[in-house]
């Protein structure tokens, strides 16, 4: 268990430095609401983001983009929607996936904006 907990942070980590990279400021990691959480609350000029981040060993059987399933968008919704309310964001949100694959030494990064929308179901 502490394996993936530490190799689910550290892919966190590489995403928050890679949003950086790209001009993103980081609000919050890991913000909850109730039982639900944002992995990464990130904001540009134009976007508040609401990044949920998948981080795998191995693509081989699952893409890490995959294991975000329409429940669990409706669960990053939720929580996207009390963010929003609490700190009265007027800027237009954004739902992307940012998947991190580590092999050995080498990380694969893959940043998805736009990954889904919500919906009104």
């Amino acid at each position: 268990m502490a394996d993936s907990h530490n190799l689910g942070k550290d892919g966190e980590q590489q995403a928050a430095e890679l949003l950086k990279k790209s001009g993103y400021t980081i609000r919050h990691r890991n913000w909850k609401s109730g039982k639900t959480e944002l992995d990464i609350v990130a904001e540009n000029n134009d976007f508040i983001v609401f990044v949920e981040v998948k981080t795998r060993t191995s693509d081989i059987f699952l893409k890490a983009a995959d294991a975000v399933t329409p429940q669990k968008q409706k669960t990053i919704i939720f929580a996207a929607d009390n963010y929003i309310r609490k700190y009265g964001i007027e800027k237009e949100s954004r739902f992307d996936i940012i998947t991190v694959t580590n092999s050995g030494d080498r990380s694969e990064i893959e940043h998805i904006e736009n990954a889904f929308y919500p919906t009104l179901r």
